[in-house]
């Protein structure tokens, strides 16, 4: 069987100030002739259709467009939620849509229940795992304490549970939504820390013969069974360097694995530059970039006049200015923002109880910090759920 894995197109996102929808419905045509071309049997979509919960008109009427194109094709297409998308509403009506084979997989409650469909040597078991937020879904899988691990832990129980109940020889893929140990993550994913811990071994999907990712944005693979397809378009400047593609996954009678990557359209380069506004403008070096997206990060010790519009003269499609005089971090003149670049909320509050107190806080008053962030994201999910 030959699967095409994609995930994470975040419909409706934009790039800085660029709307992107017209690169988005040039991914979806590229995507449907890639299935019609290639000879896909099915295709694996592993969440984040959609860049948040509710999301732009224009973005549901182009995966509308993109459900039905797939379905004119006869390619059975299974599809999992991810932490940006509002699961009941991307789930809204998947019984019905289920019947043009366009299968949406968005309740916890059903990962040990796949989507299953034949080829010319049996069955292939398709579960889909949407995002599982540790404190919502504690109570369907039956953990004490939430969290990544523990739920994924339980869902593939499930899983492995209703796999040993079929025909010998069935083989099986898992779609999931989640951030796998070894994966390298970028500046456009939302952060899905709980405890201290947003990573999950990937010894959790063993068993199974295929785990199609995603989450994190970069075309990676974990293990020759445990990849992440990547987001087929730029949503940060930290993508720069990603080459940004679909898997083709045969999968063989025994559920061996062959991949293949399939190049998404590149709607237009992306570039970092570095120096100051001099070097920039007079860099001969730098002409291969001035039709690319760009972020320029400038080093001048006093800010110069104009910057921008300078740039645009020569970069005329520059989306972002960085202001990094040559300081080093401790010096009082470097702004706010880059002394807290790359730390994280809990990073943050305990350098702020520090500054404040003259000492850091202990082992108990860092797990109180941990609860309270846990907590407040927990109730964002809860109410992103119900909008």
């Amino acid at each position: 069987m030959r699967l095409l894995h994609t995930s994470d197109w975040h419909l409706g996102r934009a790039f800085h100030r660029v709307n992107m929808l017209g690169a988005q419905t040039g991914f979806i045509g590229h995507l449907v002739t890639t299935v019609r071309e290639r000879g896909v049997d099915a295709v694996v979509v592993s969440g984040d259709v959609y860049d948040r919960a509710v999301p732009p008109l224009a973005a549901v009427e182009l995966f509308d467009d993109a459900l039905h194109r797939l379905a004119d094709l006869g390619v059975p297409t299974v599809m999992i939620s991810g932490n940006h998308d509002s699961a009941r509403r991307l789930g809204v009506g998947a019984g019905l849509i289920g019947r043009a084979g366009i299968h949406l997989r968005t309740e916890p409650s059903a990962c040990g229940t796949p989507v299953v469909l034949q080829d010319d040597f049996g069955d292939v078991a398709f579960y889909g795992l949407p995002y599982l937020e540790p404190a919502l879904v504690k109570d369907e899988f039956g953990v004490e304490k939430p969290g990544h691990e523990a739920v994924l832990a339980a869902a593939m129980d499930r899983v492995r549970a209703d796999l040993a109940t079929r025909a010998r020889g069935t083989r099986s893929v898992v779609l999931a939504h989640a951030f796998v140990t070894g994966g390298e993550a970028s500046d456009s994913e939302r952060d899905i820390t709980v405890g201290g811990v947003a990573a999950v071994p990937a010894g959790v999907f063993d068993g199974v013969d295929y785990a199609a990712l995603g989450h994190l944005h970069g075309c990676q693979t974990i293990t020759d069974r445990v990849r992440y397809s990547g987001s087929p378009l730029p949503y940060s400047f930290s993508e720069a360097d990603h080459r940004k593609s679909m898997w083709l996954v045969d999968l063989d009678a025994d559920g061996a694995v062959t991949a293949e990557r399939v190049d998404c359209p590149v709607p237009r380069a992306l570039a970092r530059i570095r120096g100051t506004l001099e070097e920039l403008l007079a860099d001969p070096g730098l002409a291969r970039h001035e039709e690319a997206w760009v972020e320029a990060t400038l080093t001048d010790a006093v800010r110069p006049a104009d910057p921008m519009a300078r740039l645009t003269e020569r970069f005329p499609h520059t989306l972002s200015l960085v202001f990094a005089s040559e300081r080093t971090p401790d010096d009082p003149d470097v702004s706010y923002a880059r002394r807290l670049a790359g730390r994280s909320d809990q990073e943050i509050a305990e350098d702020f109880v520090a500054h404040v107190r003259g000492a850091g806080p202990d082992a108990h008053e860092q797990g109180v910090l941990r609860d309270a962030f846990d907590t407040v994201r927990a109730e964002d999910a809860v109410r992103e759920v119900a909008r």
